[in-house]
């Protein structure tokens, strides 16, 4: 008795498994019918989902209005002389102004002023500043070169929250 319930076993096992494999669905096959049917409707189609509406702006709730490059700076941190030529050994300055709709609204964000040679396709330098955005206000950013500016075309790109505001190209000669 006992000879054949270990043989019973390995005889169970391998017929689950023939069975688990020959249950295996295959490709269905066309079905071919020579006998006219009658033609059925399609179902009509589910309505569309009702359009979600886009997320809200994730950005700050302010905006680049101005950015001025120049060789100085008054105390109204702006540029008094806009330029977009510069000597080599010019000082290269920018004021840049941030606006809100909302003067009681104080939104951190972050300011960026990325300085970049064209020319040579790199950034030369990068300054950003974690600021509170509070109805119309004024930064200024200067990029410094120890040695005397190569000549060629540059970049200054300004990023609110991240994202490009503003850009303005000049150059060295």
């Amino acid at each position: 008795m006992s000879r054949i319930r270990t043989l019973a076993l390995p005889v169970v096992v391998l017929c689950t498994l023939f069975a688990v494999a020959g249950c295996k669905k295959k490709a269905a096959e066309p079905v071919v019918d020579s006998a006219p049917t009658a033609t059925v409707a399609a179902p009509a189609p589910a309505p569309a989902p009702a359009e979600l509406p886009p997320p809200p702006d994730a950005g700050p709730a302010g905006q680049v209005t101005a950015v001025d490059v120049g060789s100085a700076v008054g105390s109204d941190l702006r540029v008094g002389i806009p330029k977009s030529t510069f000597a080599p050994k010019d000082r290269i300055m920018a004021s840049v102004v941030t606006k809100t709709p909302d003067l009681n609204n104080n939104t951190p964000t972050k300011l960026t002023a990325r300085w970049s040679h064209v020319d040579s396709n790199q950034v030369i330098n990068e300054e950003s500043r974690d600021i509170t955005l509070k109805g119309e206000q004024v930064f200024a950013f200067e990029v410094k070169n120890p040695q005397p500016w190569p000549t060629g075309k540059y970049r200054l790109e300004v990023m609110l929250g991240g994202k490009a505001a503003q850009t303005r190209d000049f150059e060295v000669k």
